[in-house]
């Protein structure tokens, strides 16, 4: 398996119960995106572990796992603040869907005059919408990721947005 064939998917935040659970955040389209997992990976230097899923809940904005092997709190505990990864293959995207980690480096092009305003090299996400940040010739810009804004995505092409003046400048 390579890097690529894993994706970030959300981070453990704290046990859940004494019988091993965790709470999780979810860093996907939603909580049960998440949830939905069999199985979830976890970074341990350069090989990710993998954890069966035997059971999953949503509470509130988190997913509670329970994984198979994983029963006692001591345990759970060595996996707060870690980052939770799922194989590309366990997603279902639909058509027109992609992973954010894919849109990293694509060139950020004028919808109307195909200027290339830069690369994305960052995707900030602060609640309401994500907010891109393109490396241009002039530093880093930002640009919220809105229909207003961004009009194509393109994953050969490039990223295809009509900006306001000066946004990028």
């Amino acid at each position: 398996m390579s890097v690529k064939d894993y994706i970030e998917c959300g981070k453990i935040v704290n046990t859940h119960g004494c019988r091993g659970g965790v709470k999780a955040e979810s860093w996907c389209n939603s909580e049960e995106d998440l949830a939905e997992l069999k199985r979830v990976f976890v970074l341990n230097g350069n090989v990710y572990d993998e954890y069966k899923v035997k059971k999953s809940s949503i509470f509130k904005q988190f997913v509670i796992f329970e994984f198979v092997g994983l029963d006692d709190m001591d345990k759970a505990m060595l996996l707060k603040n870690k980052t939770l990864y799922a194989m590309r293959e366990d997603f279902a995207l639909e058509d027109g869907e992609f992973f954010l980690a894919d849109l990293i480096d694509l060139n950020v092009i004028d919808a109307d005059t195909n200027q290339i305003y830069g690369t994305l090299c960052e995707i900030i996400n602060r609640g309401a919408s994500d907010i891109y940040v393109v490396k241009t010739a002039n530093g880093e810009r930002m640009i919220p990721a809105v229909d207003e804004f961004i009009i194509s995505t393109d994953l050969e092409k490039g990223i295809f947005v009509r900006p306001i003046e000066g946004m990028l400048d």
